[in-house]
């Protein structure tokens, strides 16, 4: 049997269509809604992860720089040393009181450098303990994410098996039927679906109001809705409305295909 083109497909056959979409993506909302907060909270704990190893990075960066800061201080002292042994030596064998003190300054400049490089060292020193307290925290941190992202991981794993195959069926089903919708009105359900808390963009007419809605529809309204010859939307949410008797029928006709 040829495929009916979708410039012939009748008002009612899109309403169907729509609404057996609608029902396959409910189903699939209500899968991913089983994971609860589940993907965000390790979604989280992953970026917690990277931003305390980044910091774990740097700080041991840090410690390695005061470290080389602490060498190149020692280098100076042993300089100034070997500089106070030199200008000492020399004292014993020079001509005046002039060139004696001049040397004297030398080696209290020296002794002085030497203050100063201890000083430095002794900061420096600090700062690594201070550091390397950081480290540990940092380190405690890590292993309790990680072992709290293990946990999540496994019970969200657990959960996307439980539901992995269906999901992907009705994925593949959601595909093959939006194919059998013209493009300008699957972008509209899509819009309506993208813009309503619970993802209904088609909704039956019940007790004389779109489903969840408390607004009334008026019975001119809802004697359209019924005759299925126009695409009616509601006019306070947006929603394609369907009439309740399609509405069972396809969710009898859809039942064996979502949960089959």
């Amino acid at each position: 049997m040829a495929k009916k083109k979708k410039s012939d497909v009748t008002v009612e056959e899109k309403l169907r269509a729509l609404y057996d979409l609608q029902l396959i993506d409910s189903r699939l909302d209500e899968i991913r809604n089983t994971r609860g907060e589940l993907p965000l909270e390790v979604q989280d704990l992953e970026d917690e992860i990277v931003g305390l190893e980044k910091k774990n990075e740097k700080t041991s960066d840090e410690i390695k720089t005061l470290e080389h800061d602490i060498n190149v201080k020692k280098e100076d002292i042993k300089q100034s040393e070997s500089l106070i042994k030199k200008y000492t030596k020399q004292q014993d064998n020079v001509r005046n009181n002039r060139e004696f003190e001049a040397l004297s300054k030398e080696i209290e400049y020296q002794e002085l450098e030497i203050q100063l490089s201890e000083k430095r060292i002794r900061e420096f020193k600090a700062k690594i303990e201070h550091k390397n307290e950081s480290l540990a925290k940092i380190g405690e941190k890590l292993d309790s994410y990680k072992e709290h992202l293990a946990h999540k991981k496994s019970e969200l794993d657990k959960i996307v098996e439980e539901t992995q195959k269906e999901e992907e069926t009705l994925k593949a089903k959601a595909e093959e039927f939006s194919e059998n919708i013209e493009p300008r009105l699957l972008k509209a359900y899509n819009k309506i679906r993208a813009s309503v808390k619970n993802g209904l963009a088609v909704v039956p007419v019940e007790r004389g109001a779109s489903a969840g809605s408390y607004f009334t529809i008026p019975p001119q309204r809802q004697m359209e809705i019924a005759l299925r010859k126009k695409i009616i939307s509601d006019e306070h949410s947006g929603r394609i409305l369907v009439d309740g008797e399609l509405a069972a029928e396809e969710k009898e006709k859809m039942s064996g295909i979502i949960h089959g």
